[in-house]
């Protein structure tokens, strides 16, 4: 595991991106935790607020984890990430089913939020890399087909984890088989990446004979790069975007029935389901599709279009989405696409500017911009939405002071991506056979 696998002649570049796949479908199931929720509430006594705190504190460890751990990740390869990933996601599922059979709450969030949370961010970061190295020509594709399975994890880990909840039942001893049943699961499944994954030869790559070296042009230490303006702008341009899409996540079922409550087609609470199902392929599709149009028109320009039309997007439903509901739905589902996108290109951009020398470390540490975000897009969202209500307001009005400021955070976000200029010379590697040499001669670090 020290040593990453190396590519036999004849191995298919197409078996990485299903490797890839493996592990962030697993790890995808983060985004259907809601469905825990009400069983862990009646089950252990639990508000609203203490049984989301596995999920907050796991989306702050995946942040924390992959800043801290994305130099070891570039180090030791992304079969030691994906070991690691697969031991702390598995190992939080057992810790949560102990805390649920013995009523021990803090257990669950101990393993869930902590342990899991670690498993998270290792996870995500550890095929970066090596797809960029693997796909040269096509970055943004690559990234976007292993990014997308994380979007797409909830859609098969909400059902089959209700389905779970409805056999074993939604007591402490059901929710402890159903987390004793996810951790054993994901583990196998997840040992397919660890089985599958390799770094390409460098000098006999497959179908790789036309396209550009992947260590051609700038190459860029993780060291150097937080001390760059541009990866500073790339931290705000990611930080606003990931607000703005999971303002509305977050809260979707709730904001579509408080938007056409006073209508005369009121939302059911099974169309609101409905909906959030439609953001979640929305969310996954983005990060394929808006990844893989980065490939074509440039990262530079597909910000542009996720921060400038995501804003327009905002607009449009803040002042007439209340009267449309297909209005409504288009906004949101395009708003969802391009959050979903904005996470699956950033690792191309991050590749365009600074090369792909430790661009897996480059990249965990941008990820703490997701760590911020997942905490200020629900606060601003739900903070103004309990105001405005005990303002005597209703419908769409709890919600237009928070769009407003969504488009505010968007507009900034593009000014950000206009401020990214090429990396100034001095913060570059001479070539990269050097890059061994100057990564031997810094400190071990985390």
């Amino acid at each position: 595991m020290s040593s990453p696998p190396v590519a036999p002649p004849g191995w298919s570049r197409w078996l990485v991106p299903p490797a890839a796949l493996s592990v962030h479908l697993s790890i995808g199931q983060a985004y259907a935790w809601s469905v825990f929720k009400p069983s862990l509430e009646s089950a252990l006594n639990l508000s609203g607020t203490q049984s989301a705190l596995p999920f907050q504190l796991a989306i702050v460890m995946l942040g924390l984890s992959a800043a801290f751990g994305g130099t070891l990740v570039e180090r030791n390869g992304p079969r030691w990430a994906m070991t690691v990933a697969l031991i702390c996601f598995s190992t939080g599922f057992l810790i949560s089913a102990l805390g649920a059979e013995t009523k021990q709450y803090w257990l669950i969030v101990l393993g869930y939020g902590f342990v899991g949370g670690i498993g998270l961010g290792i996870g995500y970061i550890s095929p970066v890399s090596t797809l960029i190295k693997w796909f040269p020509d096509r970055p943004g594709m690559a990234t976007g087909i292993a990014i997308m399975g994380f979007g797409g994890g909830a859609l098969i880990a909400s059902p089959w984890s209700a389905q779970m909840l409805s056999s074993f039942g939604s007591d402490n001893d059901g929710i402890a088989l159903a987390f004793l049943v996810h951790g054993l699961s994901y583990a196998v499944f997840m040992t397919l990446g660890v089985l599958l994954i390799r770094v390409p030869r460098t000098e006999d790559r497959e179908n790789t004979a036309d396209a550009p070296s992947a260590y051609e042009g700038v190459q860029v230490s993780a060291n150097s790069a937080i001390r760059t303006p541009q990866f500073w702008c790339l931290w705000v341009v990611l930080c606003m975007n990931v607000t703005a899409g999971i303002g509305i996540l977050e809260k979707a079922a709730p904001m579509i029935t408080d938007f056409f409550a006073d209508s005369s087609t009121p939302v059911t609470v099974s169309a609101a389901a409905g909906f959030v199902a439609l953001l979640s392929a929305a969310n996954m599709a983005g990060r394929i599709g808006w990844s893989s149009t980065s490939d074509l028109i440039g990262r530079k320009n597909i910000y542009r279009v996720y921060l400038g039309v995501g804003a327009l997007m905002y607009l449009l439903i803040a002042l007439f989405g209340d009267s449309s509901k297909p209005l409504f739905i288009l906004c949101a589902l395009v708003i969802l696409s391009f959050y979903g996108g904005g996470f699956a290109t950033v690792p191309a951009y991050l590749k365009d500017l600074f090369g792909t020398y430790q661009v897996g470390a480059i990249h965990g540490r941008l990820l703490t911009a997701w760590s911020l975000a997942g905490v200020l897009g629900p606060l601003i969202v739900n903070w103004i939405a309990d105001h405005q209500k005990d303002a005597g307001k209703h419908g769409a009005d709890l919600y237009t002071l928070s769009f407003s400021i969504m488009i505010g955070l968007l507009v900034v976000g593009f000014i950000a991506n206009e401020l990214v200029r090429p990396v100034d010379a001095r913060h570059h590697i001479p070539a990269p056979r050097e890059a061994a040499d100057v990564e031997r001669e810094q400190p071990a670090q985390s």
